[in-house]
């Protein structure tokens, strides 16, 4: 069994050294966007309900310097592309049926010429930044509405001479606001936006007390995002992303379009084995723009990328994902692994992130031992009427009268 696995590990790791491509520095300049974006995002999926728990933990592992290569203007570099990550929520009831709570989300992500957990080699092609997002929650689970508010700070550890400059600490607030079915968020960078995004999650889910089954289960998800990328007030981007249950609340669909450039920027198809979502399977397409130079012109191409994703409870494994290539710096052509664990809670129930249903459980109900119903000797009050009691198979009767009594047994 040893052998096996140390060949499957052997095997991913070649196939990905020969197929990677590296990782450009521009997709590392720009992750402290993405990430505030993908923090907001999954707070948006936890605030569903507003109230219980939710913890998340992990690291992308690559065992090979050369599996995600950093291609800047001097060259081809080994090294490691990482992301750390940690997420916490908690809230408490304050009244009857209103919940107070905090959240922090927080991640330490970027490339490296060594691997790490703690403390990194900080070469002259290296980058390192930590985006934390924190803040409180009030939740009316009788109106039915959510408020969240807090700030995000996007601090620079180290910055190698070939990324563009960024200022450090930065620090950034936002908003969250879900009325039943409607939720609106928004991202500030002082006085300038950075982010509008809009959703209606209409899909009937249990876990938030929904319906299990029937046609309300099958509505979709639908949310529309709004970004700046600067100080002008123009909106730079925008994607719809549309998520549909298609089988049971475990076979999903979900599409992404841009509407400001190209369209259609991904597809993916899920299938969950549990409406929890503790094991996922998903198949993925996504399109980008693939530039050559020829002479004094760039030209653009679309390029298609294939893969998918298995999602266990302890670790994920993926190649060409849709997800991966939006949120680990453009990986591309090479199998990842991830070490995480992610639980949602509420009511009791668990389940993971964005599910419909809570995980199956199954309650042992014990009864109450009546000491007076199985006592085998119970006492007789000689002043009250005939009274019949069984204790191994003998019948006793007892009369009580003025002269004297008798007993007798068959």
């Amino acid at each position: 069994m040893q052998f096996v696995l140390k060949s499957v590990l052997i095997s991913l790791a070649l196939v990905g050294y020969a197929l990677a491509d590296g990782i450009k520095p521009e997709a590392l300049a720009k992750d402290g966007a993405v990430t505030r974006d993908r923090h907001l995002t999954e707070i948006r999926d936890i605030m569903r309900g507003g109230r219980g728990g939710y913890i998340d933990f992990g690291f992308y592992y690559t065992p090979t310097s050369s599996q995600l290569p950093l291609d800047s203007k001097y060259g081809e570099h080994d090294g490691f592309a990482f992301n750390h990550h940690f997420a916490g929520f908690g809230a408490g009831e304050v009244g009857k049926n209103r919940h107070m709570g905090a959240l922090l989300w927080y991640d330490r992500s970027g490339w490296d010429g060594e691997d790490f957990l703690f403390f990194p080699q900080y070469n002259e092609f290296s980058l390192q930044r930590s985006v934390v997002t924190w803040g409180l929650t009030f939740t009316d689970a009788n109106l039915d509405w959510t408020i969240a508010a807090g700030m995000q700070h996007q601090n620079l550890e180290h910055r190698g001479k070939i990324y563009p400059h960024e200022d450090d600490s930065l620090a950034y607030s936002w908003a969250h606001l879900r009325w039943s079915k409607f939720s609106a968020q928004a991202n500030f960078y002082r006085t300038d936006w950075r982010l509008f995004r809009f959703s209606l999650d209409l899909e009937s889910r249990a876990v938030y007390g929904g319906k299990k089954s029937g046609l309300l289960t099958y509505l979709p998800n639908v949310s529309l995002a709004l970004y700046n990328a600067d100080d002008e007030g123009d909106i730079d981007s925008m994607r719809v992303t549309w998520e549909q249950n298609l089988y049971n609340q475990q076979l999903y669909a979900e599409v992404a379009v841009d509407l400001s450039d190209n369209w259609f920027h991904s597809a993916a198809l899920k299938f969950y084995p549990d409406a929890s979502r503790m094991i996922g399977f998903e198949a993925t397409c996504l399109r980008r723009d693939k530039r050559t130079v020829e002479g004094d012109g760039v030209f653009v191409e679309d390029d298609w990328l294939w893969g998918g994703a298995i999602d266990l409870l302890f670790a994920r494994i993926a190649y060409n994902a849709a997800y991966d290539y939006d949120n680990f710096f453009g990986a591309k052509g090479t199998f990842l692994l991830e070490f995480k664990f992610n639980l949602a809670s509420i009511d009791g129930w668990l389940f993971n992130r964005g599910a419909a249903r809570s995980a199956p459980m199954e309650t042992g109900v014990v009864k109450p031992f009546d000491k007076n119903k199985y006592s085998e000797i119970t006492p007789l009050n000689a002043n009250s009427a005939p009274k019949t009691i069984e204790a191994k198979g003998i019948r006793y009767e007892k009369v009580g009268g003025s002269t004297g009594s008798t007993e007798g047994g068959n």
